[in-house]
């Protein structure tokens, strides 16, 4: 398998090197890294191309790295049924940048660039229908970057008297981190087999 990844590196170095900024072998795919000025052209020379043939899109989702400058990873998962490999390409985005949408190249790439507009705040400029696909429309915020609170801002409740769905601030109910190890719903009494250890 590393071979014929080895090959293809080689191969993409060749033919089309201009279009991506590096090519890496690791847990056994290849990894390409592409700029948004050059993504779409890449994507289009993986599935046209009668040696690559990447015709099937598996997975378009984001990553966050909040201390970086490009806040944003783009990753692309594509899937060659001729050569039974697969390909990973990622784009580097800041926040608030965009990224071309791969939609005229992949026609399945909408929901998974809806989800990730959706989850982390990625625009993909060209997206015909770029809404919110897992959240509610009034949601606020993106809940996958990591500076979102895991509480979330509002709660959902049904309101019988007002025969609606109602939002409200999020209240706390209990107080977090304060653990009652007496209790016997957060601990035990005797030594379970194997923390015997732990006090030597």
């Amino acid at each position: 398998m590393s071979e014929a990844l080895s090959e293809l590196s080689s191969y993409l170095r060749e033919m089309r090197g201009d279009l991506f900024v590096d090519a890496s072998i690791s847990y056994g795919e290849l990894n390409l890294t592409a700029t948004p000025e050059t993504i779409l052209a890449l994507l289009t020379f993986l599935r046209d191309d009668a040696r690559c043939g990447f015709i099937s899109m598996i997975d378009i989702c984001g990553v966050d790295w909040p201390q970086r400058e490009k806040r944003f990873d783009v990753v692309y998962h594509l899937l060659s049924p001729k050569q039974n490999l697969r390909i990973r390409v990622k784009v580097a985005v800041a926040d608030g940048d965009s990224v071309p949408s791969a939609t005229a190249v992949y026609m399945g790439a909408e929901w998974f660039e809806r989800e990730a507009w959706d989850m982390y705040g990625i625009p993909f400029s060209g997206h015909a229908d770029l809404r919110r696909l897992l959240t509610d429309y009034g949601f606020e915020g993106h809940p996958l970057r990591k500076d979102f609170p895991t509480t979330g801002y509002v709660e959902v409740r049904y309101d019988d008297a007002a025969k609606r769905v109602v939002y409200e601030p999020v209240e706390l109910k209990q107080e977090f981190r304060n653990f009652d190890f007496t209790s016997p719903w957060e601990g035990t009494d005797y030594v379970l087999p194997g923390d015997e250890k732990a006090a030597k």
